[in-house]
């Protein structure tokens, strides 16, 4: 995820920007130290200053999918409790049949466990056909949303922890403490399918920690995922969701703006912690720069539809960069991971009065530790297979 950190801030935010800063940025580079440059892949963009000293050993081996088709059991391990959306299943049984016509047996390998193969070229031609056939570019979206989740979920059975998404003899479950999220607040996951079961995700880690009813996987392009959220929105109405993804053309508020005591939300706030009738919906946007652009589109048309009005509230955070740059860079320095952002936003909240009393500083606490955590587990991982972690830091003129 990206967000756009506010470049302006009170007197009171400034001071707990560089606390937040130093402590984040301590805290990682102590139980990290010589484990640098850990990012999000992108094979076009990145450059490997080493080499990987085996070849052979720094990519998975292929292998076939487990027989059988997904089940909703299987779909819900992953990190949801939406039912099994309609059109992956489709999607997963075309490709069975399409085994059996070209006698040819679905493989997975090699980065982000890809089709390979001979069946892959013909699934590639068939599924293009079907997607050029859609004229309508919602069915396009909901077809693209639904193979590439097809394709993830017959790739990583048997494969992949169904809760840390790592492979099983790199699983980090063991290492995260649960703990609750303050019942007046609620994180929405709003993921690209590139995104979902990859191994360096950081958004996993919130219903990790607090859940999947406190922090709710949303499936860009999934209807049953995509209605399950607005409906959610429409209950509690618009000023009660906000997004973590202020740009140029949104207009944003800071967290003690928009919550703070001299902010127009302040009664909404105080009746909020009196009766607990409204949750705060948190929407964070877990994609890469370039497709997150298109996320955002996609809330604001449904905002729209909803509300009447283009303009989802959105929250800039004044936390500036993390020391997630260090290890994953970002298109530039004022954006950073969907984890670190839920971060700032606890940590934000917790200096207002209001908000004092939740232990939302404990709970900023709790993802840091599972960060930390799964980039432990990610450099141990690329070390073991030979790999390098050390990378070029990019878009370095970005610095302000």
């Amino acid at each position: 995820m990206l967000i756009i950190a506010s470049t302006t801030s009170t007197t009171s935010t400034r001071a707990f920007t560089f606390a937040f800063k130093h402590s984040l940025s301590s805290s990682l580079a102590f139980k990290i130290k010589t484990h640098f440059h850990i990012i999000h892949p992108k094979p076009r963009t990145i450059l490997f200053l080493l080499r990987p000293m085996s070849t052979s050993a720094s990519r998975s081996p292929p292998r076939e999918p487990v027989n059988g088709s997904i089940t909703l059991q299987e779909w819900q391990a992953w990190g949801t409790t939406s039912p099994l959306p309609t059109m992956v299943t489709d999607i997963v049984d075309q490709m069975k049949a399409l085994e059996v016509d070209i006698d040819a047996h679905m493989t997975f390998g090699g980065s982000g466990g890809k089709l390979q193969g001979h069946f892959k070229v013909q699934e590639d031609k068939k599924h293009r056909a079907t997607y050029q056939a859609l004229g309508d570019s919602e069915k396009k979206l909901q077809f693209f949303s639904a193979r590439q989740i097809a394709c993830r979920l017959l790739g990583s059975r048997c494969y992949l922890c169904q809760k840390c998404w790592l492979p099983f003899e790199d699983c980090m479950c063991s290492r995260i403490m649960p703990c609750g999220l303050w019942h007046g607040m609620r994180f929405w996951l709003y993921m690209h399918p590139k995104d979902f079961l990859r191994q360096n995700n950081t958004g996993k880690l919130l219903w990790q920690v607090f859940g999947v009813e406190a922090a709710t996987l949303c499936l860009f392009g999934i209807t049953e995922q995509e209605e399950i959220m607005w409906n959610t929105f429409k209950h509690a109405g618009k000023n009660n969701v906000w997004c973590l993804y202020p740009n140029k053309n949104a207009t944003s508020k800071s967290v003690q703006d928009a919550f703070g005591q001299e902010s127009s939300a302040d009664k909404k706030c105080t009746q909020l912690m009196t009766n607990g009738d409204k949750t705060l919906n948190f929407i964070l946007i877990d994609g890469t720069w370039s497709n997150s652009n298109a996320m955002f589109s996609r809330l604001k048309e449904q905002a729209k539809s909803i509300w009447g009005a283009e303009d989802l509230p959105c929250i800039s955070l004044a936390t500036g960069a993390s020391a997630m740059h260090k290890l994953r860079p970002q298109p530039s320095w004022d954006r950073t991971c969907t984890a670190a952002a839920a971060i700032g936003l606890l940590s934000e909240l917790q200096l207002l009065p209001e908000f004092t009393s939740y232990g939302l500083d404990k709970q900023a606490e709790a993802v840091e530790d599972a960060l930390v955590a799964l980039l432990e587990a990610l450099t141990t991982r690329r070390l073991r297979m030979g790999r390098s972690i050390t990378r070029k830091v990019r878009h370095c003129r970005d610095i302000c």
